[in-house]
């Protein structure tokens, strides 16, 4: 859970931003409520010089001064960079100079690296095997899975605990080999744009991807927009609740300087929290689908249970007719449950129990006997 530069500011994000939005965690609450890491994106960097150290940009004057204002905060401090020769922004990546910048990383007090393929794979992957046959896109994803891997060893030779984020839109099917190279979490899509049609395709994408995720290896469906565009409250919610259904890792990308009642009630939301950060780390599974209408579920560590209905399409829908597939959740008819949204007590429901839910929102329950 934390922070990122990337959705609001792009390549161009400052020292400042980075130590206002660490100022605004704490005061917001947002800190409290669990978000504790502040990610740099792509944009901090400047210059190698004759020996290869990579220096940051006039945007960043002192990064360590800057780690160490962020954990004077109770905060850590997280940067970005690529396993090809530039970022996605064109920046200077890490090619070739892995363990140098890895030492240099942990020299400031860096807690996290979010490592982003980019031109790695449009240039030195496509260059060396070009073309889309399959014996070239095999050869193209070896060298994929052993540019991360190096990176992630590297980190290693620190000695110091650095979360590793794979930024690779899920290629290759990451989740299945993600944890071999060292990987805590790994992107299973394209990038997030705050509009509906976006957030709920990635949403629905995670379908079938429950088994690879778990304590420690986390499937991330790209960081949180609740907050940007125009999205609606109900649309808001039901962006939040999906990733907290999905276990997903909770990187706000909002200006927290602009943060507004409705949207901190949502991020900071302990009930939905809660369910997100379940220390039984079990991502939800979708157990119906038809038309507009999802019913996804999954359990939690002290046996109970949480249903989430959503509508993806254009009017409300009053579910009659539509089971709730209680036993297919791991609960039954009679459990009682509670509306996380709302904090309300709903009592027992059965399968038969009939709610509404407004276009483009969800319902939330959470279950127990």
């Amino acid at each position: 859970m934390g922070w990122n530069s990337w959705n609001w500011f792009k390549e161009n994000v400052t020292d400042k931003d980075v130590r206002q939005a660490a100022d605004l965690l704490v005061s917001s609450g947002m800190r409290d409520a669990g978000y504790v890491y502040v990610n740099i994106d792509d944009g901090w960097q400047g210059q190698r010089d004759k020996d290869g150290v990579l220096h940051s940009n006039e945007k960043f004057p002192d990064m360590k001064a800057l780690a160490d204002y962020v954990h004077g905060k109770g905060l850590k401090l997280g940067i970005y960079s690529s396993p090809g020769p530039k970022t996605c922004a064109r920046f200077e990546g890490s090619m070739g100079h892995e363990e140098q910048d890895a030492q240099l990383y942990a020299s400031w007090g860096v807690d996290y690296l979010k490592y982003d393929l980019c031109s790695f794979h449009n240039g030195v992957m496509r260059k060396a095997y070009p073309g889309d046959g399959a014996e070239g896109m095999v050869a193209q994803y070896k060298m994929m899975r052993e540019a991360f891997e190096k990176m992630h060893q590297a980190l290693l030779k620190t000695k110091r605990p650095i979360i590793y984020s794979l930024c690779q839109y899920g290629f290759d099917s990451v989740w299945q080999w993600g944890p071999e190279v060292g990987a805590n979490l790994w992107r299973t899509t394209g990038d997030i744009t705050p509009t509906f049609d976006r957030l709920s395709l990635i949403g629905r994408e995670q379908a079938g991807l429950a088994r690879y995720s778990g304590p420690g290896h986390w499937n991330d469906p790209d960081m949180l927009e609740v907050g940007n565009g125009k999205l609606t409250l109900d649309e808001n919610r039901t962006h939040m609740g999906m990733w907290a259904m999905l276990a997903a890792p909770l990187l706000a990308g909002n200006n927290l300087s602009q943060l507004t009642p409705e949207i901190k009630a949502i991020l900071t939301n302990a009930d939905i929290i809660a369910i997100d950060q379940d220390r039984l780390g079990k991502q939800a599974d979708r157990i119906y689908a038809e038309g507009p209408i999802e019913i996804w579920a999954r359990p939690l560590a002290d046996g109970s249970r949480v249903l989430a209905i959503f509508n993806f399409g254009e009017q409300r829908s009053y579910l009659r007719g539509i089971s709730l597939h209680l036993q297919q959740s791991g609960a039954d008819n009679g459990w009682h449950a509670r509306d996380v949204w709302d904090g309300k007590d709903l009592g027992s429901i059965s399968d038969t129990t009939h709610f509404t839910v407004p276009r483009h929102g969800s319902i939330l329950l959470r279950l127990s006997k």
